[in-house]
């Protein structure tokens, strides 16, 4: 991981903190290259910030984490933007899985450069550059070439088996790392009280989870029942720590009010339970008792005459 110090196109000291993996930027010459855009985010649908490198080379996610009252000092100057912004590798099929799905509902075999069409994200497009794009989209969608033409269409039961795949991968990266999830794990012990079967489904639901952040609402419910999963009823130990992270999926579009990230994370906790020696306590007669804080109040003093 690298921290580095960036150049901003809409900051008035012009720099950011970022955190950098050092496989996101690479050579001089690909960081020289780098472009920050605007893409349509594949879960929220929304406006996302993202990063090309070495001329779409690479795309990258962009994340921002912010606390309140926090500056940086660079060189000798002062950053009022306090926010850390984390840059990572990304796969670019996931950005382009929103666009087949929709392309889909038409039921016909279609070029890649017609899918990949947004008049409000144009820089969509983009994503074709990417090396590994177009090699990879059978692993998503069904192929045809006529003579040097290719044509694509959304296939549901390769996309579930691809994003199977991510969900495998994700797991034993997590045991790789000795991340500890789910229910099966006490904090202060870390003794395990589950199954090991119910053990590998904490660390399925939790990477499900994980890899929902990048796919449409509808999408992950489909994975789900491809992971042989039920639907939980309610939220468990194990969501990802991404759900509870100061994170924003737009860290570069201006007047965003950071104090309503996560509010419900700060919801207040029901009152923890009794011991027993409170409840023996609370049950003694108190009649003619003074209150301990009586003892230490100050004492009168005397008029004097």
């Amino acid at each position: 991981m690298t921290t580095k110090k960036r150049r901003t196109p809409q900051a008035e000291s012009g720099s950011w903190v970022t955190v950098v993996t050092d496989n996101a930027i690479g050579t001089e010459k690909q960081e020289s290259e780098a472009a920050f855009v605007r893409l349509r985010n594949p879960s929220t649908d929304a406006a996302s910030l993202y990063l090309f490198t070495g001329g779409d080379v690479q795309l990258c996610e962009v994340k921002a984490f912010k606390e309140d009252c926090r500056s940086w000092f660079i060189g000798q100057t002062v950053q009022r933007d306090g926010r850390i912004l984390y840059i990572t590798p990304m796969d670019p099929l996931y950005l382009m899985l929103p666009y087949l799905m929709k392309a889909a509902k038409e039921g016909k075999f279609q070029p890649m450069d017609q899918v990949l069409m947004d008049e409000e994200f144009p820089a969509c497009s983009r994503l074709l550059g990417c090396p590994h794009s177009l090699p990879s989209l059978h692993h998503i969608a069904e192929e045809k070439e006529v003579g040097s033409l290719r044509f694509h269409r959304y296939s549901q039961e390769k996309a579930l088996q691809w994003l199977k795949k991510k969900v495998e991968r994700t797991v034993n990266a997590l045991r790789k790392s000795n991340v500890s999830v789910g229910e099966g794990v006490k904090s202060s012990t870390y003794i395990r009280v589950k199954t090991e079967s119910d053990a590998n489904e904490d660390y399925l639901r939790y990477a499900h989870g994980l890899i929902s952040e990048y796919i449409t609402e509808d999408l992950s419910k489909d994975l789900l029942k491809h992971l042989e999963l039920p639907e939980l009823t309610s939220p468990k130990e194990n969501e990802p720590p991404s759900k509870k992270r100061k994170l924003s999926d737009l860290p570069m579009e201006a007047g965003e009010d950071y104090t309503k990230l996560n509010s419900k994370d700060f919801a207040r906790k029901p009152p923890k339970k009794m011991t027993a020696a409170q409840k023996t306590l609370a049950k003694v007669d108190k009649t003619g008792m003074r209150m301990m804080s009586s003892f230490f109040s100050p004492k009168v003093k005397a008029e004097k005459n």
